[in-house]
């Protein structure tokens, strides 16, 4: 987390609780659609216990889940709806159910990259990224440099051990895309999910909070974003409070769901651009391990 300058000692005190509190926030808060409405539809549906433990079994942190709205920019509301957990990551009935039954399993909550049970296939393949910039949804100048430094990140990682091929594009049609990120109104942070039927999550909201700091944490927002839909989860999934900070309930065993990637250490690495939550002061660039983890699945 990000450090303030202290001016006295009570002082000190009141600014470091603000500041964990907003910091701690910023991929927590639940996010914001333009669409009041079908936020107001989505709060009449409850998750039952019984899924709620299905999540946990999975690994992740059920205490904030709830439902929202399947809607696509081009495609309008499906009446669909999926499940929001950790703040960021939709998870639909379908990959919920996959998951489940999945035979692969984790070594446990003590090594640093983790991968869900869903990835993108086959590889090698062009992963085709659309930049809305219509009406609006339409990214705005900051959120189109963040994401084509996102790009360039995994641009550069492209070669014999990644062979996932990013292109990027802006427009308002998306067909023929694999992954379209937009904006939507609210907190800072962003708002993605798993892949499914071997192709990327593709709809990516990056929330207009996010343009209040600068283009390096507009950067980070959007190769995390990215991230999620090629699979990977938060690297401190077994205990959010390492980035987070404060009282952040357990994600379960997570003995499906969670899967460690080989050749990644043990601990906690706080350079990884997939922790749950972001300072003030990221650099929006790949952790070693990070580029690791990705040529490992890629």
């Amino acid at each position: 987390m990000t450090r303030l300058n202290r001016f006295s000692a009570a002082l000190a005190v009141v600014v470091f609780f603000l500041f964990l509190l907003e910091a701690c926030t910023q991929k927590e808060v639940a996010p914001q659609s333009d669409d009041a409405a079908a936020a107001t539809d989505a709060a009449q549906y409850k998750v039952s216990d019984e899924v709620k433990k299905q999540f946990v079994k999975l690994g992740f942190d059920a205490s904030d889940i709830r439902m929202i709205p399947d809607a696509s920019l081009d495609g309008g509301k499906s009446g669909k709806m999926n499940y929001l957990l950790e703040g960021d990551i939709v998870i639909t009935p379908e990959n919920l159910e996959s998951m489940l039954v999945s035979p692969l399993h984790s070594l446990g909550a003590v090594n640093e990259q983790y991968h869900t049970t869903n990835l993108v296939t086959p590889s090698p393949r062009t992963i085709r990224v659309l930049g809305w910039n219509g009406g609006s949804n339409a990214l705005d100048s900051k959120m189109i440099t963040g994401l084509q430094l996102a790009i360039a990140n995994y641009r550069a990682l492209y070669g014999p051990t990644f062979q996932l091929n990013f292109t990027l594009a802006f427009g308002t049609n998306s067909t023929g895309y694999d992954i379209v990120v937009y904006k939507v109104t609210g907190a800072a942070g962003g708002q993605a999910g798993f892949p499914a039927g071997g192709n990327p999550y593709k709809w990516v909201q990056i929330r207009t909070g996010t343009s209040a700091y600068n283009t390096d944490v507009m950067e980070h927002v959007m190769t995390h974003e990215i991230g999620h839909c090629l699979g990977l989860r938060h690297t401190d999934w077994f205990n959010r409070a390492l980035s987070c900070g404060g009282a952040v309930s357990n994600e379960g065993a997570g003995s499906i769901g969670a899967i460690h990637v080989p050749e990644t250490p043990t601990g906690y690495d706080a350079n990884s651009v997939m922790t749950a939550c972001f300072s003030a002061t990221e650099t929006g660039e790949f952790g070693l391990y990070d580029r690791i983890a990705l040529r490992s699945l890629y």
